[in-house]
């Protein structure tokens, strides 16, 4: 079976900063042969012409399907029709809030609460900081309810050369909650030598 005849993945790009995230994973997903079905948010619209030079018929051709904010009967609002879980990348507070609340007023929050009640992974990369308590509550809640919350934080140890290179890291260790591997991710052990006696990632 190809890739293309699997399960495709939902992509959700919300209005926090950060667009770059969204299109990576659409145009990744594109390389490995992985469908896409993509929903862009009102604000997320603004931000796409605050940090890029593309329209939104321009990404919305990343996916294989884009749909409606406000088509709340699409596919991706049900249960029945199978994906292989839902990425939202960037994804804003009041986008990750009104998930947890489960009190979804559009089509992006709806699939992610239908990524979640059929659990399916929900990967949610949170941009904002500092956080305040309200924040981690919220994350909290998430997590119990199944999300994984991913912030796209630089991995240093990969030794980044450039702004892309720190992207695609981020976006490549998502994708890997999937089981999808791409490419462009370094990985310790692999691409990175392990130095003997070296504390392991995310250790002192």
């Amino acid at each position: 079976m190809s890739n293309l005849e699997q399960a495709p993945l939902v992509v959700g790009i919300s209005g926090a900063s950060g667009v770059v995230y969204g299109l990576r994973v659409l145009e990744a997903c594109r390389e490995l042969g992985v469908a896409t079905h993509l929903v862009v948010s009102r604000s997320a619209v603004l931000t796409l012409a605050q940090e890029t030079d593309l329209t939104l018929g321009e990404v919305q051709a990343k996916a294989t399907l884009a749909h409606r904010t406000a088509d709340i009967g699409a596919a991706i609002a049900s249960g029945s029709f199978r994906t292989m879980g839902m990425i939202v990348a960037p994804c804003s507070v009041r986008t990750m809030s009104e998930i947890a609340s489960g009190v979804t007023s559009t089509l992006l929050t709806r699939a992610a609460d239908v990524t979640l009640k059929e659990r399916r992974p929900l990967v949610l990369m949170v941009r904002e900081t500092p956080l305040h308590l309200g924040h981690l509550r919220t994350m909290v809640r998430l997590a119990e309810m199944g999300a994984v919350i991913a912030p796209p934080l630089p991995a240093f140890y990969a030794r980044p050369a450039s702004l892309e290179q720190m992207v695609d890291q981020s976006v490549g260790r998502a994708l890997d909650l999937f089981g999808l591997s791409w490419k462009p991710v370094r990985r310790w052990g692999e691409d990175i030598a392990a130095l003997e006696g070296a504390p392991s990632n995310g250790e002192e």
